[in-house]
């Protein structure tokens, strides 16, 4: 189901370096990178932090790239639109957690690294479904009057937030590319079975380092 290697590596090459692309960074960024909240994750030791900040600098000196999107979720989902389901979905995933409304505000927040990034002319918002970007918010007409082919995807969760996102901007019409290096799972165990997953059937899977060699491409 790939395409032959060397026809993939030309057509990636293109789709980075000369189309009108979009970058997600999905991050829930001050609990996950930092280890507060409950959360523990530490992704800042583990590596998809500084990997993401080499890729939105790269991307910023490119022309191509039209669109920058650092998108968040919520842990505490009481303004989220919500079925029944989802209501006792989300009400286990903070059950004994006891945060203050400035303990939640900090805990969907930017850490330094990566508002330090933000433009004037970026987006900011949070995904208002499950899991993906392209429901609810602003992010399908951005695409679409910024004429936009491929999107580059970093951040958190690989297996939630980038996987899910990843497939469907492929079923709508993009080239997703994920930046592996930039990502994490929840467990690193669960990296390697992701990224395959992956790579295999929605998007192409590549590395910080890889992703500035083919931006410094000429077209």
């Amino acid at each position: 189901m790939n395409f032959p290697l060397a026809s993939r590596r030309e057509a990636l090459a293109g789709a980075v370096s000369i189309a009108a692309t979009s970058i997600i960074i999905a991050n829930k960024s001050a609990s996950a990178a930092s280890g507060v909240g409950g959360i523990n994750e530490k992704h800042r030791e583990r590596g998809s932090l500084p990997a993401t900040v080499k890729v939105v600098t790269a991307a910023r000196k490119a022309p191509n790239f039209k669109s920058f999107n650092w998108i968040g979720y919520e842990v505490f989902r009481e303004n989220y639109p919500q079925s029944d389901f989802d209501r006792v979905q989300y009400a286990s995933w903070v059950k004994g957690l006891n945060f203050t409304p400035e303990m939640k505000k900090k805990d969907g927040e930017l850490v330094g690294e990566l508002r330090a990034l933000v433009h004037p002319g970026d987006n900011e918002f949070n995904e208002l479904a499950l899991q993906t970007a392209f429901a609810g918010t602003q992010l399908p007409l951005e695409l679409a009057r910024k004429r936009i082919q491929t999107i580059v995807l970093t951040g958190i969760h690989l297996d939630w937030c980038i996987e899910g996102n990843a497939r469907a901007a492929r079923d709508a019409g993009y080239l997703p590319v994920v930046i592996g290096d930039a990502c994490a799972c929840q467990k690193p165990e669960q990296e390697a079975a992701a990224m395959e997953r992956i790579n295999n059937f929605f998007a192409p899977v590549i590395s910080s380092e890889r992703f500035v060699e083919l931006l410094s491409r000429k077209a």
